[in-house]
């Protein structure tokens, strides 16, 4: 049995490019990138902040009473956080594989949950910027087409069209 408790949520993209979603305990979220790796978001429970992908598919959330918490990307829009919540997207379990997935339960297809660190130095913060700017940088400069390792950066797009069971690339 998991020690997360899990939260589906579905996003809409809005017509001024910015994302509502919706979560399944009542809770909403609307998020609008703010740069390559950052994403900012409010709530409508007056919580607001900037999610930060750092690489290595560790997600930073910093609220603005300065709390921090980290996540980690599952893949198949499942992101485990330090706080014990697991979200979950069900926006991109349509097709074939939501198919797949609801009917053998997705967590025995997906997986093990690797749990997210709790805290991290300002040090290995920025080792995994570096080890991730690092690797943009060499899947663009070997003529590929960039997808390896990109720890979630999608170049601004919020589509999941291209998700091949790899990040979402909605940031948590």
């Amino acid at each position: 049995m998991s020690q997360y408790r899990e939260i589906p949520y579905t996003d809409e993209l809005l017509s001024d490019r910015s994302v509502h979603r919706r979560f399944a305990d009542g809770r909403e979220e609307w998020r609008r990138r703010a740069g390559d790796h950052y994403v900012q978001w409010q709530d409508n429970t007056g919580r607001s902040g900037i999610d930060e992908v750092l690489g290595d598919r560790i997600i930073k959330r910093r609220y603005t009473t300065g709390q921090v918490v980290y996540g980690r990307d599952q893949g198949y829009g499942r992101t485990a956080w330090g706080d014990g919540t697991l979200t979950v997207n069900r926006t991109s379990f349509g097709g074939r594989t939501g198919a797949i997935l609801a009917a053998v339960g997705a967590g025995a297809l997906l997986g093990a949950i690797v749990a997210p660190p709790l805290m991290m130095s300002e040090f290995e913060e920025e080792e995994l910027r570096r080890q991730a700017q690092q690797q943009q940088q060499n899947s663009g400069s070997d003529g590929s087409d960039g997808d390896g390792g990109d720890g979630g950066d999608d170049g601004g797009s919020w589509s999941d069209d291209n998700d091949s069971g790899g990040s979402d690339d909605d940031f948590g």
